[in-house]
C-alpha cells in the first residue's frame, strides 16, 4: 500500500514537472529568439564600428569600442532572456549576486582580468599597431591581432607567438616601425698601415652610391675604436621604409659593395692577429729593458743584457732540461 502511495506521488511529481516545462516551451523560444537577436545585433555594431574607424588613428579605438559594445548588448539580451523564460527571475538580484562573488571572482580570474584590462589599455593608448614589427624579449615580428586577452606576432621565420597583453604593457617593447626612417650600422676593420681618410672616402662613396640610402640624413663613416688588430670604422646611414625587409637587403648590399670596393683598392680587412714574446724574465737572459714595450721597468744601472731571439730561447730552455735530466739521472 506505501509502495503504491509513494509511485503515485512520484508519477505525479514528474507530471507536473513535464506539465511545467511543457508551459514554459513557447517562454523558451521566445528567450532564445531574444538572444539570438541581441547577439546578431551586437555582431552588426561592431562590424559597423570598425568599417566607421578604419582610418590608422582610430582603428584601435574602434577595436575596443566595437568588442565593448558587442559584449554589452550580450550580457543585456541574455538577462532580457533569461526574464522571459523565468518570469521570476529579477535581474537586479543577479547583479547583486555578482557583486557579492565579484571579489572570488576577481580572485580566482585575476590573471585573466590583468590581461584583459591591459589588452584595453593598449588598444587605446596604441603603442604600436597591427602590421607594426616590434621586439619583445627574445621574440621579433609583425603584430597580427591585438585582442583582448593576449597580442599575437608573426615571426620573421613563419611561427605565431601569442603573448598575454599583462607582459606587453608593463615590459619594454621595441618597435621598428614607430617612425618612417631607420638608421643602420656596421663596423669595420682596416689595418693600421692603411690610409683613414681614403677609407672613410671610399665607404661614403659606397653609401651615396645606392638609392635607398637616403641622403638627407647623410651617411657616415666614424672611427670608433683602435682594437687589437683594426682601426674600426664605423658606416652609418639611413633608410625607408625601416622593415625587417627592407634592412636587410640595405645592409646586404652595402655590405658586399663596401668589401669589394675597399679590396679594389688595396685597403686591408685584416682578421685578428696576436704577437707572442718569449721572455725567459731573469737579469741574466731577459731582453733590452732600455728598448722594449712591454711595460716592464728599465733596469737602472748597468749594461742591460742583451735580448735573445725566438730560435736562441728555444735551444736555451731545451738545453737547461737536459742538463735538469742528467743531473737527475
Amino acid at each position: 500500500m506505501g509502495n503504491n502511495i509513494s509511485l503515485s506521488a512520484a508519477t505525479e511529481k514528474l507530471s507536473s514537472m513535464i506539465q511545467g516545462v511543457i508551459a514554459l516551451l513557447p517562454n523558451i523560444a521566445i528567450g532564445v529568439v531574444i538572444f539570438i537577436l541581441f547577439w546578431i545585433i551586437g555582431r552588426v555594431v561592431r562590424s559597423f564600428v570598425r568599417r566607421q574607424t578604419r582610418h590608422r588613428d582610430t582603428r584601435n579605438v574602434g577595436l575596443v569600442f566595437g568588442r565593448l559594445i558587442q559584449g554589452g548588448l550580450v550580457i543585456l539580451g541574455f538577462l532580457i532572456a533569461a526574464t522571459v523564460i523565468f518570469p521570476n527571475f529579477n535581474p537586479a538580484d543577479a547583479l547583486a549576486a555578482l557583486g557579492i562573488g565579484g571579489v572570488a571572482i576577481g580572485f580566482a580570474f585575476k590573471d585573466i582580468l590583468q590581461n584583459f584590462l591591459a589588452g584595453i589599455l593598449i588598444l587605446l593608448t596604441e603603442p604600436f599597431e597591427l602590421n607594426d614589427q616590434i621586439i619583445f624579449n627574445d621574440y621579433e615580428g609583425t603584430v597580427e591581432h591585438i585582442q583582448t586577452r593576449a597580442t599575437t606576432i608573426r615571426t620573421y621565420d613563419g611561427r605565431r607567438v601569442v603573448i598575454p597583453n599583462a607582459e606587453l604593457f608593463t615590459n619594454a617593447v621595441i618597435v621598428n616601425t614607430a617612425y618612417d626612417r631607420r638608421r643602420l650600422e656596421y663596423d669595420i676593420g682596416i689595418g693600421y698601415g692603411d690610409d683613414i681618410a681614403q677609407a672613410k672616402k671610399i665607404i661614403l662613396g659606397t653609401l651615396k652610391s645606392r638609392d635607398e640610402v637616403l641622403k638627407d640624413p647623410a651617411p657616415e663613416a666614424l672611427v670608433v675604436a683602435l682594437a687589437d688588430s683594426t682601426i674600426n670604422i664605423r658606416a652609418r646611414w639611413w633608410i625607408e621604409p625601416p622593415r625587417q625587409a627592407d634592412m636587410v637587403a640595405s645592409k646586404d648590399w652595402v655590405l658586399e659593395n663596401v668589401c669589394n670596393e675597399l679590396v679594389a683598392a688595396g685597403i686591408d680587412l685584416p682578421f685578428p692577429t696576436q704577437q707572442i714574446l718569449f721572455h725567459d724574465q731573469t737579469e741574466e737572459t731577459d731582453g733590452n729593458r732600455a728598448k722594449q714595450r712591454e711595460g716592464w721597468p728599465v733596469q737602472p744601472e748597468g749594461p742591460s743584457p742583451r735580448a735573445l731571439s725566438l730560435s736562441r730561447s728555444v735551444l736555451t730552455m731545451v738545453k737547461r732540461q737536459r742538463e735538469q735530466t742528467e743531473n737527475g739521472q
